[in-house]
């Protein structure tokens, strides 16, 4: 056939006539089949996929249209769709302009999630009794996913920023597709054999119900349920629940946010150390800071000031003290302990230990102080007499008849006159 004969079209002329003939030829249908792969952009519009066992049709339901919509677009949800049948020309791809939807019943995966979900919660394997709690400081990480997928690059990015130090183990699985729930739960199985792991995560990026259908599956949640270590489920975004999300230990709603979850709570723990060791030593500081306080006061009284140097000395020892549990607090807080358990107990023990030496050194010199004070030997008996300008009369022979003395007892004092004096031998002096 010579060129002129042939009829030769531009693919967009094709297309631009492929769409008129369904147009015209089939026009507004109506169309039964399963939701999958909903979508909804910033538009507004929603994008999606119409299937039954055999077939899919690609399908959008603009904004405008929306108004009469009576229920939720989720995957898995059977519905009966009404709308013109034509071919977005970008894409050369036929699809059906929805204008009409309505909700026929929940479609097969959707029934087979329901039913899974009841049995499962039937046998008590969502309550949270039976949830392990995640260690305090896991240092050994296994990781149930596709080697090449997103959730594996997600969490490594997070526990290499964070947490550089935790080992990972990666139990690489098919994610979707037949034999991958096989695979995850043999992946669970096996990591629970090994003795050096403290926490599995469990997870895929986002997809359809389909695509993410896996972890729906009974062999799946049964190997979660029965694991030792804690398992984090991780499948899908925020908004996407799987059968496996309601019986692990706990959900994440990323892949990123289970690493976070596992790491974030080595800072906590860091910030709590850090907390407690600061309030210790300042505690500590105002205990010995309060009894430095209390010698001072004793150094200067008036009856206490004999004891000049031994005040002085424990002010000193007091003083050194402080400065070296100051040192020692800011030694061990440059260092982060493994036993958090095994710091408190030696700063709690140092401490006090500091403080009852303390103490009892403040009792001695209170022993020490009391001995030394004059007013002591009163309760013994003996008196203090005073001449009338205030001076202690030692000796008989610093008073002439007829002066005035003031004597001080044990309680009170009283007023006398000199009416006679006898000498007597001298005594020390």
């Amino acid at each position: 056939m010579s060129d002129a004969a042939r009829k030769v079209y531009q693919v967009t002329e094709l297309t631009r006539l492929i769409k008129a003939a369904l147009e015209r030829e089939i026009g507004a249908v109506w169309v039964e089949g399963e939701l999958s792969n909903v979508r909804r952009p910033s538009s507004g519009h929603y994008y999606f996929t119409v299937k039954d066992a055999a077939s899919q049709l690609s399908a959008v339901l603009f904004r405008g249209d929306q108004g009469r919509l009576t229920f939720e677009l989720k995957d898995g949800t059977r519905v009966r769709v009404f709308g013109n049948v034509s071919v977005y020309e970008r894409g050369g791809q036929y699809q059906i302009i929805v204008r009409r939807m309505e909700e026929t019943g929940k479609g097969t995966l959707q029934a087979r999630f329901e039913a899974l979900k009841e049995k499962l919660k039937g046998e008590g394997l969502f309550e949270d009794a039976r949830k392990k709690r995640l260690p305090l400081l896991p240092r050994h990480l296994g990781i149930v996913t596709s080697p090449t997928g997103a959730a594996i690059r997600d969490i490594l990015n997070v526990v290499t920023r964070r947490f550089p130090n935790v080992h990972v183990l990666l139990a690489p699985v098919k994610v979707q597709g037949e034999g991958a729930a096989e695979e995850i739960a043999a992946a669970v199985d096996l990591l629970n054999r090994r003795a050096d792991l403290d926490v599995l995560i469990v997870a895929r990026g986002g997809g359809s119900l389909e695509d993410l259908w896996c972890f729906n599956e009974e062999v799946v949640a049964r190997a979660i349920a029965r694991s030792r270590l804690p398992v984090i489920a991780a499948v899908g975004h925020e908004v996407d629940f799987t059968i496996s999300d309601f019986v692990a230990d706990l959900r994440a709603p990323t892949p990123s946010a289970a690493a976070e979850l596992v790491v974030g709570r080595k800072e906590r723990f860091e910030e709590e150390l850090a907390g407690s060791a600061r309030r210790i030593q300042t505690a500590a500081q105002q205990c010995v800071r309060l009894a430095a306080h209390r010698f001072r006061v004793v150094e200067k009284s008036y009856v206490f000031r004999e004891p000049q140097n031994l005040v002085s000395q424990s002010l000193q020892r007091l003083d050194s003290m402080e400065l070296r549990m100051a040192a020692a607090c800011a030694a061990r807080m440059r260092k982060v302990p493994q036993r958090i358990a095994d710091v408190k107990v030696r700063m709690r023990h140092a401490i006090g230990l500091r403080l009852r030496e303390a103490g009892h050194a403040l009792g001695r010199i209170g022993a020490q102080l009391k001995a030394y004070n004059p007013l002591a030997v009163l309760d013994r008996g003996y008196s203090i007499t005073r001449d009338r300008a205030g001076r202690i009369v030692r000796r008989a022979t610093e008073l002439g008849k007829g002066d005035r003395v003031r004597t001080r007892v044990a309680v009170g004092s009283f007023e006398a006159e000199v009416r006679e004096i006898e000498k007597g031998t001298s005594g020390p002096s």
